[in-house]
C-alpha cells in the first residue's frame, strides 16, 4: 500500500479517525486509509495531486469549484472528490481527457473575471488560483472582460494587518469556512447568490469595523491575494521560513517565521503545531513588529543613580559594573541582601540559568518569578492534591469533553486559539458552565448547545466550588469507583463528612456567592452526570487570598466525580505568559529546586551541589512580596530582574516603586526601558523570541523549540548575558548553547530527564514528565496513578476576604486581559494592535453609573485603600451591579495602583480580583498619573540619543 505524507503538504480534506481502514485503488495504486476519507485525500496520501481550489484540509470539504473532480467506476459523471468518501474496492481515475477539459472548462471561467496582473500581484508565485491555471493546461481565455465582471469591485483596507481585494475574490468561501470552522467568530458570509454572490463582514462597513478579531485564518484559507498581509504587498513573499514558538500567552502557538533575509515577513501558523494546529490570533500571526521597534535598547547601559542620565557602555563594561556593585553589596550587608526575578517570558534555559546564577553565584535563595503573581496556587493546590503542580490534560482533549466548566478565565480573550477550539466543542454538543462575575463572550457563542451562568460575587470562589461539590455529594452523583480505586480513603472521609455539612448547601451560601441555589444544583448535575467532566480556569481562582484553596477545591471536585487520568476530562490551569509553566519547572521559587524539588531535601541539594561544584543554601529565599519589604527596611540591596516589569504588573504600585527607590543596584535586562527599567543603575539589552534558541512550555505541559530566525539586535541573547554575569561574579558557566543548558536541566530533573533537542527534533514537541517511565511524553496526566499514590482530597473552608465593599469603597474591582493586548503591554502596544485598545477603560454597570451621573466615556476617578487613579468609563451590561473591572495594559492607567498588598494565605499571590473601590466623576488625572507623567518624561529624556535626536 502506497503513502506518501509531507506535513507541510495540503491534503485536501481533513483528516478523519476510524479504526476502520478501507482499501481503494487510485490511477492504479492501492492505497489504505480510515473510513470517511475522502477520494481526493487518500490521492495525496498516495502522491497522486488532484487540482483544487474551494478545498483544504483545515477545513471540511464544500465542493463548490468542481476542479477535483474524478471519475470513479460504476458511478455516473465526475463526483468531486473533495466530498466523496472512500469506498473499499472503490476504483478512482484522476486523469482522463474528458476530465482535463473539465478543469480547463472550470479554471476559464475563474479567469474571465479574474483580474490578469499576475505578474505584479503580490501573491504572484504563491497563488493557488495561478498554481492551479498552470496544473490544469489552461494557456488561453474564450471569454473577454467586455460583460458583466467583478473587476472594479472596492478595496478595503481598513484593517492594520490585512487587505480584502474584491476584484480578486473568486468566492470559494474558504475565508468563510475559516472563520466558522477554524475560528468560530462567524465574522464573514457569502452575500447573494449566483453571480453577484459575493464576500461580506455582514452589516458593517469594513473589516475593521466588523466582528473580525484579525485572527488570519481567513487570510491563510485564501488561495488568491484577495485577502492577503500588507507586509506581504509591500515587501514581497518571502524566501525561506524558520519554526518556532510563539511567545505571547501560554497556548504554545507554533509557527513558520517567513523570511527575506534576516527580515521576519509574515508568521504562519504551523500545521504541525501540536497546540495550535495551524491556527493563530491577532497577536501570534500579526504582532510580531516590537523586535525591530525603534524603542528596543541595543547597547548596555549604565548610572550611578536614577536621576543621572545613561551611559552607553561595551557588554564588558556593564557586565562588570553590575558585578562588583552586586559584590560590594554582600560584602557591606550580607550574602542574603541580593536577589532575582526570573522570566516568564524567556526561555526555559534562560531561566534555569538565572536561578542557578543567584543560587550558586549569589549563594543564596533570593529567586522568585512573574508566576508569584498568577499561578502560584495551582503549583501548591495541586502538589497537595494531584501530587504534580501542573495541568492534566492535552488542550486536544477538549474535542471528548461533554460538560465544560470554566471558572475565572476568559480564554476567547487571554488564550485564543484555545478559545476557539472550545467554541468548537460547544458547537458539537458540550454543555458549558461559567463561574465568572462577567458574562464573558465564550457565553455569547454562535450556535452554543447549552449554557449555565453562575454570576458569583468576586471574592467568593471557595464558597461557590464547595456549593458545587456538597450537590455532588449530596445528591449521590459521585465516582465511589473512582473514589475507592485511586483516592486516599481516609482524606475522602473527612472532606465528605465536611462537604456534606448543611452550611455548604447552595441555599446556605447563596446571599455569599450571589448565585441562585438552582442554577448552582443545574451547573453541579451537568457536571456531574456528564460521560465527560472537564474544568479550565484562570487568574480569576488563583489570584484571590484563597487562591490555593480554591485550586484544591477544584482537584476535589475533579476527584469527587472521577474525572481525572482520561482524555476529555481534568484540571486544566490556563497558564498566562508564554513560559509560566516552564519558569516554575526551572526552579524560579525560593523553596524549590527545577524539578519543584525542596531545596531542604539535602539528597536533592547534594546533587545539585555535585554538578555545580558549589555548597547550597537549605533554606528558602525571599520571596518578591518579602523582597520589597526587606528593601524599604533597609536589608535587601541588590536585584536583577531579567524580562519582568515588576513596576507595572505586581499589586500597590507605590509600595513596589517605593521598593525599587530603596535599590542601591538594580540591574534590569530586557527590550524596552519598561516601567521597571527607569528604576535601574544598569539595562542590560534583551533579546526577543525571534533572537534566540531554546524551548518555552506551554500550559499542557508542552516544551516547544524556540529557534533564533534573526541576530539578536545587541548581540547577545539573553542567556548569554547571564553566564557573563555569573563569571564576573566568579562563578564559571561556560555553555556553548542552549542545547547544552537543557541536557543539564534533564541530569537534575526527574521529569525532564528524557528531553534532549535530538529528541524535540524527532518528535516535534515532548510533554512532560519525560523519562525512563514515559520515554515520548505524557499527554494525559494520572492514568493509572498520582506521584503520591492515592489522591488526596482536602478540606477547603470558606474565609471571606478582607477586601469587601463598605459604605466608602461600595464597589468591587477586579481585572483581566483584553485579546488585542498582552500582559504589560511592552509589547503589543508597539504594534498596530494599539487601533483596538489604545487606552485601559474601566467597565461598570449601567445602574452603577446611573447612580454615579456617570456616562459611557466619562473621566472617573477610582480609589481603594491603596491609591488613586483615573480612566475613562465603558457603560457594560456585562457587568453584574456593584462590580467593576478593568485591563492593565497601559502603564499610565494605574491599574495597580489601586490593586491593594492582600494575597494568598499560602503563596502570597496578589489578591488581583477583590479590591473594594469607589467610582465617580473627574476632571484631572489622579495625584500618581501626574507624578508617573513627570517622571516618565525624566527617564525618557535621560535616555542617550538616537540618530542625532533628542529623546523625548
Amino acid at each position: 500500500m502506497l503513502s506518501y505524507f509531507d506535513p507541510k503538504k495540503d491534503l485536501g480534506t481533513p483528516a478523519k479517525e476510524s479504526a476502520t481502514q478501507v482499501s481503494v485503488q487510485i490511477d492504479g495504486r492501492d492505497i489504505l486509509v480510515p473510513e470517511g476519507t475522502s477520494v481526493l485525500r487518500a490521492a495525496s496520501l498516495a502522491g497522486i495531486d488532484i487540482p483544487k481550489l474551494c478545498a483544504t484540509d483545515s477545513l471540511e470539504a464544500f465542493g463548490s469549484c468542481r476542479l477535483c473532480a474524478v471519475a470513479i467506476e460504476g458511478r455516473r459523471g465526475f463526483p468531486a472528490s473533495c466530498t466523496t468518501p472512500v469506498e473499499e474496492g472503490m476504483s478512482v481515475t484522476t486523469q482522463t481527457p474528458q476530465l482535463a477539459k473539465l478543469r480547463r472548462n472550470i479554471m476559464e471561467l475563474y479567469i474571465s473575471d479574474h483580474p490578469l496582473d499576475c505578474l505584479t500581484c503580490s501573491a504572484n508565485g504563491d497563488c493557488e488560483l495561478q498554481d492551479m491555471a498552470g496544473a490544469v493546461g489552461l494557456r488561453e481565455v474564450r471569454y473577454g472582460f467586455a460583460g458583466a465582471n467583478h473587476l472594479e469591485q472596492p478595496k478595503d483596507t481598513s484593517n492594520p494587518y490585512f487587505s480584502f481585494d474584491a476584484s480578486k475574490c473568486i468566492v470559494c468561501s474558504r475565508c468563510v469556512r475559516a472563520c466558522e470552522e477554524t475560528q468560530g467568530t462567524f465574522a464573514l458570509t457569502v452575500e447573494k447568490r449566483g453571480f453577484d454572490a459575493k464576500i461580506s463582514v455582514g452589516s458593517a462597513e469594513d473589516f475593521i469595523s466588523s466582528d473580525c478579531v484579525s485572527c488570519g485564518a481567513c487570510v491563510q484559507a485564501c488561495p488568491t491575494a484577495t485577502l492577503i498581509e500588507k507586509r506581504v504587498e509591500e515587501h514581497g513573499t518571502p524566501e525561506r521560513s524558520i519554526v518556532t514558538t510563539c511567545a505571547y500567552c501560554g497556548v504554545g502557538c507554533s509557527f513558520e517565521a517567513q523570511m527575506k533575509g534576516n527580515e521576519v515577513i509574515r508568521m504562519v501558523p504551523f500545521k504541525g503545531g501540536a497546540a495550535n494546529q495551524g491556527h493563530a490570533c491577532v497577536k501570534g500571526r500579526f504582532a510580531f513588529g516590537y523586535a525591530t521597534h525603534k524603542d528596543r535598547i541595543k547597547a548596555p547601559m549604565i548610572r550611578d543613580a536614577i536621576d543621572q542620565p545613561w551611559r552607553t557602555v561595551s557588554w564588558e563594561e556593564a557586565i562588570t559594573f553590575a558585578a562588583e556593585r552586586f559584590k560590594a553589596i554582600q560584602a557591606q550587608h550580607g550574602r542574603n541582601s541580593i536577589g532575582g526575578i526570573t522570566s516568564s517570558r524567556c526561555t526555559n534555559e534562560e531561566t534555569y540559568l538565572v536561578q542557578k546564577l543567584i543560587r550558586a553565584a549569589f549563594g543564596n535563595n533570593n529567586t522568585d518569578t512573574c508566576a508569584r503573581v498568577c499561578h502560584s496556587p495551582t503549583g501548591f493546590g495541586l502538589k497537595a492534591t494531584l501530587g504534580e503542580s501542573a495541568g492534566t490534560q492535552t488542550f486536544d482533549s477538549v474535542r471528548f469533553a461533554d460538560a465544560i466548566l470554566v471558572i475565572g478565565a476568559n480564554p476567547t480573550d487571554a488564550h485564543p486559539v484555545f478559545g476557539s477550539q472550545l467554541r468548537r466543542r460547544l458547537r458539537e454538543g458540550a454543555d458549558l458552565i461559567v463561574a465568572d462575575p462577567r458574562k464573558i463572550d465564550l457565553l455569547k457563542t454562535p450556535h452554543l448547545s447549552s449554557a449555565v451562568h453562575l454570576p458569583l460575587r468576586p471574592g467568593t470562589n471557595v464558597a461557590l466550588i464547595n456549593a458545587l461539590a456538597h450537590v455532588v455529594m449530596t445528591e449521590g452523583l459521585e465516582d465511589r469507583a473512582f473514589i475507592t480505586e485511586r483516592c486516599d480513603s481516609a482524606a475522602f472521609e473527612q472532606w465528605e463528612a465536611f462537604i456534606k455539612q448543611s452550611s455548604n448547601s447552595p441555599e446556605a451560601l447563596a446571599d455569599v456567592t450571589g448565585v441562585a441555589p438552582e442554577q448552582v444544583r443545574e451547573a453541579a448535575r451537568r457536571f456531574a452526570q456528564a460521560a465527560n467532566g472537564a474544568i479550565y480556569y484562570g487568574l480569576g481562582v488563583t489570584e484571590h487570598s484563597q487562591g490555593s484553596t480554591m485550586v484544591m477545591g477544584i482537584a476535589n471536585l475533579a476527584l469527587a466525580t472521577g474525572n481525572i487520568g482520561r482524555e476529555g476530562v481534568g484540571v486544566n490551569p490556563l497558564r498566562g505568559q508564554n513560559n509560566v509553566q516552564g519558569s516554575c519547572d526551572m526552579g524560579s521559587f525560593p523553596h524549590e529546586f527545577p524539578g519543584y524539588q525542596h531545596v531542604s531535601d539535602d539528597a536533592v541539594r547534594t546533587r545539585f551541589e555535585a554538578l555545580w561544584g558549589v555548597p547550597l543554601d537549605a533554606e528558602p529565599g525571599l520571596r518578591i512580596p518579602n523582597m520589597f519589604d526587606a528593601a524599604i527596611n533597609g536589608e535587601f540591596k541588590g536585584m536583577y530582574v531579567q524580562g519582568e516589569d515588576i513596576a507595572q504588573s505586581d499589586p500597590d504600585t507605590q509600595h513596589v516603586e517605593a521598593a525599587l527607590r530603596s535599590l542601591d543596584c538594580l540591574v534590569v535586562q530586557d527590550i524596552f526601558l519598561n516601567e521597571t527599567a527607569k528604576f535601574a543603575h544598569v539595562l542590560l539589552p534583551g533579546s526577543t523570541f525571534l533572537e534566540k534558541d531554546g524551548t518555552f512550555t506551554n500550559a499542557e505541559r508542552r516544551i516547544n523549540r524556540v529557534r533564533k530566525v534573526m541576530p539578536p539586535l545587541a548581540g547577545k541573547e539573553d542567556w548569554q548575558v547571564t553566564m557573563a554575569l555569573a563569571n564576573a561574579m566568579g562563578y564559571p558557566m561556560n555553555y556553548s548553547n542552549p542545547s547544552e543548558i537543557m541536557d543539564e536541566i534533564a541530569q537534575l530533573t526527574p521529569t525532564f530527564t528524557g528531553v534532549s533537542y535530538n529528541k524535540l527534533e524527532q518528535l516535534g514537541s515532548i510533554q512532560w514528565p519525560c523519562n525512563a517511565q514515559y520515554p515520548e511524553g505524557t499527554p494525559i496526566m494520572h492514568e493509572m496513578e498520582f506521584p503520591i499514590g492515592k489522591a488526596r482530597f482536602a478540606i477547603t473552608t470558606f474565609v471571606p476576604t478582607e477586601e469587601r465593599s463598605t459604605r466608602r469603597y461600595p464597589l468591587l474591582l477586579t481585572t483581566g486581559r483584553i485579546l488585542s493586548q498582552y500582559n504589560v503591554g511592552a509589547q503589543t502596544r508597539r504594534t498596530d494592535n494599539q487601533i483596538w485598545h489604545h487606552e485601559d477603560r474601566l467597565e461598570l454597570h449601567p445602574s452603577d453609573a446611573q447612580v454615579r451621573g456617570i456616562k459611557d466615556g466619562d473621566w472617573v476617578g477610582i480609589s481603594s485603600r491603596a491609591g488613586d487613579t483615573v480612566l475613562r468609563a465603558l457603560i457594560s451590561e456585562r457587568m453584574q451591579p456593584g462590580v467593576v473591572y478593568t485591563t492593565f495594559h497601559h502603564p499610565e492607567s494605574g491599574a495597580n495602583v489601586i490593586t491593594t498588598d492582600a494575597s494568598d494565605w499560602a503563596t502570597n499571590c496578589p489578591e488581583y480580583k477583590v479590591t473594594a473601590v469607589q467610582v465617580v466623576p473627574v476632571s484631572a488625572p489622579s495625584d500618581w498619573q501626574a507624578s508617573y507623567s513627570s517622571f516618565d518624561k525624566a527617564q525618557q529624556s535621560l535616555l542617550p540619543e538616537k540618530d542625532g535626536l533628542p529623546n523625548v
